[in-house]
């Protein structure tokens, strides 16, 4: 036996596995026929099952069907037990005689209600084409009856007798429960079932959807990492159950075995992840480390579930699961006695699902018999948990909000004492602010290299002119102004002396603009304006002349020694009746692109047939 294997045997304190008891049950010549009428018998049916266990290596091991068994073979009565054995690989042949006593035709159905057997196969008539082989390593769709356990409906006539041979095989551990039953006890059992399971899995599911929307909407972590854990734990149980295998996946039998370790390994990483978050397990704690390594422990068995076959995943994912709940639950023992009161609930959720983990991996590896009792178990026993983890959620919650009420009391008070204190500093600080805001608003308004207005001001003040030359009848002008081949300048001796010239002619423009309300502004790199109330395009015209002409005379010396000399183009626009800014603007534009190409250094006035 493994390491593993002996782990999970001294974990789940199991009786003798039934497979020694089987091997001690004296062999019988021939099984006794049951009478499919009588309903105490059918109840008994284990009293009537006889099998044979063949090794590898056997002629029966090997046989594909029964008529290829040794007629030496001895047969063995379940002497009413459940034949459950644990991992082996051993082949498993199952006789039942069934007779009908009764005076007329009926129909009864062999319940094989364990649905995690690879390989079922049924013989169950004098025909032996006759034969239905199913199992997980098949389509779900090869099944008899579509129903998460195996079925074979037996139908004799009055008085007729009938051998059924099953040969199963499997990879993991062994459950072989058997039921006789009539139509009618079917329905009944499953209307039941269905009814319990719905309501189970029914609460899991809205529960988890509850702690996805928690989480969503307040970002704390352990709600996401419940959420996950509920979902994990609902599908794995619905693997267990045949459940998903029947709605999920019908047409992949490959992962219906795979969703199994699979979504065991998910449920242990996400009760970690929730256990470190929930309890507030510190960095650098004893506590916090061992929960680091059992989740990137986790996250290694996820890959090796991938990887490995079913039948080593399923051990060693079962006893990280175990492992895992024990650890956590002697984590929060210990949160429980440094006072934090939420550790109590989740203590008591963990002894429960713990109890119920261990009687459920025992009979799900088989060592305990009656496997849907224990599914019914595990059920009450995760119901229990998942309600005890959520009120010890909703207990955190309190606790939090005790806490913040707490520090906002305290928060209001000290808020209270400072108030006096920080208005006198507050009145003085708006003081500050408004005269700094008022020297902001004049550094924003200027041109930090020339010191003339820039665009903003221009786009702000140009508005009002317009208004009041509307208003008042008075003449405004616009001018543009551009520096001819000022590229040219920078590219020869750099932008150091294009700045220079930039100041020259902002000093040329504020000699000859002197007028109080004339306004010099630069709003490009080599662009100027001249905004001129009450002044008409001739007057305009005489100040743009002037200004040209200085800059002609005027010469600056280039880095390299080099006289250099500099011109300009201007472009004069006057303010039509209903004429908007934009168009105003957009007119002395065009005049100035006309003074360029027509070979710069002159004054362009506007053609008003532009607008």
């Amino acid at each position: 036996m493994s390491f593993v294997a002996r782990l999970l045997l001294f974990l789940f304190c199991a009786a003798t596995p039934a497979l020694a008891i089987a091997n001690a049950l004296a062999a019988a010549p021939e099984c006794p026929a049951i009478d499919a009428n009588d309903a105490y018998a059918r109840n008994s049916l284990m009293h009537y099952v006889c099998y044979y266990q063949a090794s590898p290596g056997e002629p029966a091991h090997s046989a594909r069907r029964p008529g290829e068994l040794p007629e030496s073979l001895e047969w063995s009565s379940a002497r009413g037990h459940d034949l459950t054995f644990t991992q082996t690989r051993s082949v498993y042949w199952i006789r039942l005689n069934v007779r009908n006593s009764g005076n007329e035709r009926r129909t009864w159905y062999l319940n094989l209600h364990y649905p995690l057997l690879d390989e079922v196969t049924f013989w169950w008539s004098r025909d032996p084409t006759d034969v239905l082989v199913t199992g997980d390593l098949h389509r779900f769709g090869s099944r008899a009856i579509n129903y998460r356990y195996f079925l074979l409906p037996i139908t004799l006539d009055s008085g007729e007798s009938r051998s059924i041979t099953l040969r199963v095989h499997s990879s993991g551990a062994l459950n072989i429960p058997l039921k006789l039953e009539s139509p009618e006890e079917l329905i009944t059992a499953s209307n039941h079932l269905a009814m319990t399971h719905g309501l189970f899995y029914g609460a899991i599911l809205v529960l988890a959807v509850f702690n996805l929307l928690l989480f969503i909407s307040s970002g704390t972590a352990y709600y996401f990492h419940n959420a996950l854990y509920m979902g994990a734990m609902g599908l794995f149980l619905l693997a267990m159950g045949g459940y998903a295998n029947q709605y999920f996946w019908p047409e992949s039998p490959q992962f219906a075995n795979l969703s199994i370790p699979l979504m065991l390994v998910i449920c242990a990483l996400a009760m970690s992840l929730f256990g470190r978050s929930f309890l507030e397990v510190e960095q650098g704690t004893r506590a916090y480390t061992t929960l680091k390594v059992i989740i990137w422990t986790c996250a290694g068995f996820t890959g090796l579930t991938l990887i490995l076959p079913y039948s080593q995943t399923i051990l060693y994912n079962t006893a990280l699961s175990l492992i895992i709940i024990f650890v956590l639950s002697f984590i929060a023992l210990n949160r429980w006695r440094q006072g934090y009161q939420p550790a109590k609930w989740y203590v008591l959720a963990w002894v429960i699902m713990a109890g119920g983990a261990l009687i459920y991996a025992a009979a799900a590896f088989g060592y305990l018999t009656d496997f849907l009792a224990r599914e019914s178990l595990m059920q009450i026993a995760i119901g229990g948990q998942v309600i005890l983890l959520n009120y010890a959620m909703v207990q955190r919650w309190r606790l939090l909000n005790n806490k913040l009420l707490e520090v906002e009391q305290q928060a209001r008070t000290d808020l209270e004492d400072k108030v006096h204190e920080r208005t006198a500093q507050l009145r003085s600080t708006m003081r500050e602010l408004e005269n700094a805001n008022r020297k902001l608003a004049a550094l924003s308004l200027n041109d930090p290299l020339t010191g003339l207005y820039n665009r903003r001001h221009m786009d702000n003040i140009l508005t009002e002119l317009c208004a009041e030359s509307r208003r008042t009848g008075q003449p405004l002008t616009v001018t543009l102004l551009d520096a001819d081949h000022f590229k040219s300048v920078n590219d020869t001796w750099g932008h150091g002396f294009g700045d220079l010239w930039l100041q020259q002619i902002s000093s040329i423009l504020c000699r000859h603009v002197k007028r109080p309300r004339d306004i010099a502004i630069r709003f490009g790199g080599e662009e100027f304006a001249l905004l001129l109330p009450g002044t008409g395009t001739e007057g305009a015209q005489k100040v743009c002349e002037a200004i040209l002409e200085e800059l002609r005379t005027t010469k600056i010396e280039a880095p390299d020694g080099k006289i250099a000399k500099l011109t300009l183009s201007a472009g004069i626009a006057t303010l039509l009746p209903n004429e908007s800014q934009q168009t105003l603007f957009a007119r002395a534009d065009r005049a100035l692109y006309k003074a360029k190409s027509r070979g710069r250094d002159q004054v362009v006035l506007a053609d008003i047939q532009c607008i």
